[in-house]
């Protein structure tokens, strides 16, 4: 994991005027990439075959480890997959999401989001840009990360947080 918080790693990109960031997206991806992205992130959220999952995540640049599992309804940023990272034996469950983006009405944001191996992301957990989660890390359904979560740990909760085991 990187030393620092998830915000050190942030892109920061202005954008001109009195309309929010997201206004003005087509000049930060093009249009008939998104739209690309959109088909082939569609066909991953419905398709059944992990392999295909994965072929598919990789064919829109994200880097896939060995073995990784990629849950239905999942979805991977559509702007900017070429940013997330996928370790080994990784579990994505069933309808999370992997944000590699945020637009803000000044400016949008852009972050490499990294999974690490044998880590698992539980379903309708959302992951904001810059977060890594490191190896055999567990992230509980219905979280929203928006820190890293440190190897081995397991957190939970909006904002999720680790879980005290003593209770």
């Amino acid at each position: 994991m990187s030393d620092g918080s998830r915000f050190d790693r942030l892109e920061r990109h202005a954008t001109p005027g009195p309309r929010n960031s997201l206004q003005h997206w087509p000049d930060a991806k093009s249009p008939l990439r998104v739209a690309l992205n959109y088909v082939v992130v569609w066909l991953i959220r419905v398709s059944p075959s992990l392999r295909l999952k994965n072929w598919l995540l990789v064919r829109l640049g994200a880097d896939v480890g060995e073995g990784v599992s990629w849950g239905l309804e999942a979805t991977p940023d559509v702007f900017w997959p070429e940013r997330i990272t996928l370790g080994d034996d990784a579990i994505v469950g069933y309808d999370a999401t992997l944000l590699c983006h945020e637009f803000l009405q000044e400016e949008y944001r852009l972050g490499d989001v990294t999974i690490g191996d044998r880590a698992m992301i539980g379903a309708g957990a959302i992951v904001l840009p810059g977060v890594e989660i490191g190896d055999d890390a567990q992230v509980a359904a219905n979280s929203l990360v928006v820190d890293d979560v440190p190897e081995g740990e397991t957190v939970a909760g909006v904002p999720a947080e680790p879980l005290d085991r003593s209770k």
